[in-house]
Parts: structure tokens; C-alpha cells; sequence
């Protein structure tokens, strides 16, 4: 009698004994592949651009923010505008200080010019949009939507809840007709303030 001695089989894993395949540059299985890395690159590209942006955005509203004036429970469209125009201004230090390291004599070369040229096409860029169809800034005109701004603790997620507003050049010039509806609003903000 001849015993049979049954020795359990081993388990195999997937793909321990065979290398991984290669696959066919023309292959159907190849143009998955690179249709999904572009895919994901563009996704990861459209992310950066959407964060680039909403960072420069958060920064002119953190600006705005730390020169607003605390008394004012609102401001006037001129009083907007003024502050749009120390906005505007706001790199003329740093041109000053870059003129006064390039007037020093004895230099033969431009120091900081890429610095200075950005800044400068910047300012004129700004310039251009504010005094065309209007820079958009947070709505400072209307009491609610300002203590909302003020409210606000930088936090770009949060960043759609705060209501902007296109001011123009124009808008520093308030028109007679204009003016009793801004004095109702403020009232009525004044009145809501004191319940």
C-alpha cells in the first residue's frame, strides 16, 4: 500500500513570477495611459492658476482691509476712490528707494531693473483698468457688505462671501442726482446700526 502524502500548494501571489509587460507605444492601452497623465496635469495645472490668482486677489483685499479707516461705518464712492488712488500709489517708496541706489555714482549698471520694470508696468496696468472700466474692489459703500470685510480674518477659502465692486475713475465725481440716494442709504445703514 503505497501512501500519498498531500502537501498543501503554495499560494501565489499575482505577477511574483513574471516581470511587469511592456506595453506598445501605439497600443490602446498606451494612449489610455498618457490621456489620463494629461488629464491629470491639466488638473493640477488649472489648480495652480486658480490658486495664483485667488492669493493676488487675497492680498489686494488684505491691503484694503488694513487701510480702511475704523471710525467709518461707511465710505462715499469719492472717499473709495481716494483709497483706490493710496492703493495705486502704494509702490511708490520701493521706485523711490531702487531711483536713490541707482543714482549713487560710480554705477555703470541698472540695479534691480527687472524689479523696477515689473512694478512700473504694474502700476500702469492698474491705472489703465481704473480709470477704464473700473477696479474691482471689496463693496466698502455699503455698510453691510464693509462689516462683513471687516469681519473677515484672510482666509481664501472664505474669500466668496465677501461682495466686491467695480469703482472707476468717474465714480470720484458724484453727480447731484446720485447723492440723495447715497445720503437714503446711509440713513437707512445709520438706523440699522443704532437698533
Amino acid at each position: 500500500m503505497t501512501v500519498l502524502t498531500l502537501y498543501p500548494k503554495a499560494v501565489k501571489c499575482k505577477g511574483e513570477g513574471r516581470e511587469k509587460k511592456t506595453i506598445h507605444p501605439y497600443s490602446r492601452k498606451a494612449a489610455q495611459l498618457t490621456k489620463e497623465v494629461h488629464k491629470q496635469e491639466k488638473k493640477d495645472k488649472l489648480k495652480n492658476e486658480r490658486a495664483f490668482r485667488l492669493s493676488i486677489i487675497g492680498e489686494k483685499l488684505l491691503w484694503f482691509q488694513s487701510h480702511l479707516d475704523p471710525n467709518k461705518v461707511e465710505y462715499t464712492k469719492k472717499e473709495a476712490c481716494e483709497l483706490i488712488e493710496k492703493y495705486l500709489q502704494r509702490f511708490s517708496d520701493e521706485l523711490e528707494q531702487i531711483e536713490l541706489r541707482n543714482s549713487i555714482k560710480g554705477r555703470q549698471a541698472r540695479q534691480h531693473f527687472s524689479r523696477e520694470a515689473v512694478i512700473k508696468q504694474t502700476m500702469e496696468r492698474e491705472r489703465h483698468i481704473y480709470e477704464g472700466y473700473g477696479l474691482e474692489i471689496p463693496d466698502i459703500v455699503n455698510c453691510k457688505h464693509l462689516k462683513t470685510f471687516r469681519d473677515w480674518d484672510g482666509d481664501l477659502q472664505k474669500l466668496s462671501n465677501i461682495k466686491m465692486r467695480k469703482l472707476s475713475s468717474k465714480d470720484a465725481f458724484i453727480n447731484s442726482s446720485e447723492k440723495p440716494a447715497a445720503e437714503t442709504e446711509t440713513e437707512s445703514c445709520a438706523a440699522k446700526n443704532m437698533d
